[in-house]
């Protein structure tokens, strides 16, 4: 029940132009300092988790950063881009995102 709520409010994301999706507009999305979330799907690889790990936490950013549990395809579905990167680019959108997310999976995988 909670991942379906976090997938709606990616798709309300997606519809109010809060999302970016992909790898480089992900990243230019944390370079500009519009990023609030980073959210990378279950089936990302390892060398993309390590990257965006790297880049919301250097330079004195501090981008939360979840590994989900849906795959490229589920996000994709809610979002109508298939990514296995996305940012949310809204305060209050990622802040309820997260807070969702938390209830699914813990505290730890913050």
């Amino acid at each position: 029940m909670e991942n379906d709520k976090a997938l709606s409010m990616l798709g309300i994301c997606r519809r109010a132009g809060k999302l970016s999706c992909g790898h480089d507009a992900a990243q230019t999305a944390i370079k500009h300092g519009h990023a609030r979330l980073c959210l990378l799907s279950s089936d990302a690889s390892e060398r993309l988790c390590e990257e965006f790990e790297r880049a919301c936490s250097s330079e004195g950013r501090s981008v939360p950063l979840i590994k989900t549990g849906y795959t490229m395809q589920e996000i994709g579905h809610a979002t109508s881009l298939r990514s296995a990167v996305l940012t949310v680019d809204d305060r209050g959108l990622a802040s309820r995102i997260q807070t969702i997310l938390n209830i699914a999976y813990g505290e730890d995988n913050v």
